[in-house]
């Protein structure tokens, strides 16, 4: 994982333009909703108005979208013609899904648009896109500000296309969502990326790093069990989240005090219950799981529900591993596993 220099230093090389360090860092505004290059030579930002990012990748699924003078996505070297035109068409309209075969009809293999997009920044084409999605609909939404200037900063050309985006992705148009009762969806970063977690009466429902592919999916589902609409916004047990994460992170808590609810089958209800019984610091593996569950012989099952799990840490599935050792799967992705694992065992600490 790639880690950051001293904020006071990145502060010193964005104000003054610092080409050197150009790839070792991006910030985001905050105000504007772009991420830049250290050395952009837009008006600098004030230091309160600015994140810092290690990649873009981590830009994007913070829901900024990359500056059109700087061209952080460029910061590699000139990206060829192709990926350009790529660019240009997600971010012609941030909320379509673009098809392979839509890919194709630009003349461009989508296998190979794939592996420049990881290879080069970290996340695939699709991923990019599911990023600007997602990105563009909670950040701007979250400020809580008036609804056309959340439209003129969103990248939507029209209110009928900022709506209609918004209603798919959260079950309500923006000049409804607010006052009612609902999903309140909040953005926090974390040193493995950013996450996003819904709270709703007091409980906490979601947590999951904001790259997961299955996010969207969640988010249908979360819609469906509390028949609710999500709103981004702030409320003071996404705030006791936020600090309880930041005290996990440096090492000083190993329980959580939130109040969570996580609607499922039974099966996975039983499954959700022993995960939260496994301590901290400690593994067990998908057999021992499915014993525990009452479904002895059935770990691919208790996998299945492991995977499912939709409040990642608090309900610690990252504790499951294969009972040779070896790590099995993570919808984080395995090196976050790796990494919580190790900070759990004291092998790592994140002072934030």
């Amino acid at each position: 994982m790639a880690s950051l220099p001293p904020i006071p230093l990145m502060e010193k090389a964005y104000r003054r333009g610092d080409t050197s360090y150009d790839g070792v860092f991006f910030l985001g505004v905050k105000t504007t909703g772009i991420f830049c290059r250290p050395s952009c030579g837009a008006r600098k930002p004030r230091p309160e108005n600015v994140r810092y990012f290690a990649t873009p990748r981590e830009a994007i699924f913070a829901g900024f979208r990359p500056c059109l003078r700087c061209r952080p996505l460029a910061a590699v070297g000139a990206p060829p013609p192709w990926v350009n035109l790529l660019l240009k068409e997600a971010e012609s309209n941030p909320a379509r899904r673009i098809t392979d075969g839509e890919i194709r009809t630009l003349g461009i293999d989508p296998a190979r648009a794939r592996r420049f997009f990881k290879s080069q920044y970290g996340m695939t084409f699709q991923a990019y896109c599911r990023g600007r999605r997602l990105g563009t609909a909670l950040e701007r939404i979250r400020t809580g500000g008036p609804l056309d200037d959340t439209l003129l900063g969103s990248g939507y050309e029209s209110h009928s296309g900022f709506r209609d985006a918004f209603a798919r992705t959260f079950g309500l148009p923006p000049g409804k969502a607010r006052g009612t009762d609902c999903i309140t969806l909040g953005w926090m970063e974390s040193p493995l990326g950013p996450l996003i977690a819904g709270e709703t009466r007091g409980r906490i429902v979601l947590l999951e790093f904001t790259d997961r592919r299955m996010l969207e999916a969640q988010l249908r589902t979360l819609r469906i069990r509390f028949k609710l609409p999500m709103v981004p916004g702030e409320t003071k047990p996404i705030r006791q989240l936020r600090r309880e994460l930041s005290e996990y992170f440096a090492g000083r808590r190993r329980r959580f005090s939130v109040t969570v609810d996580a609607p499922g089958s039974e099966f996975q209800q039983r499954v959700w219950q022993e995960l939260r019984r496994i301590p901290y610091g400690a593994t067990v593996s998908y057999e021992a799981l499915a014993r525990r569950a009452g479904t002895p012989g059935g770990q691919r099952a208790a996998g299945t529900a492991n995977g499912l799990n939709r409040i990642g840490i608090i309900i610690p599935c990252h504790r499951v591993i294969h009972k040779d050792g070896g790590l099995g799967g993570y919808g984080g992705g395995l090196w976050r596993k790796q990494a919580l694992l190790e900070l759990e065992r004291g092998e790592r600490k994140y002072d934030r």
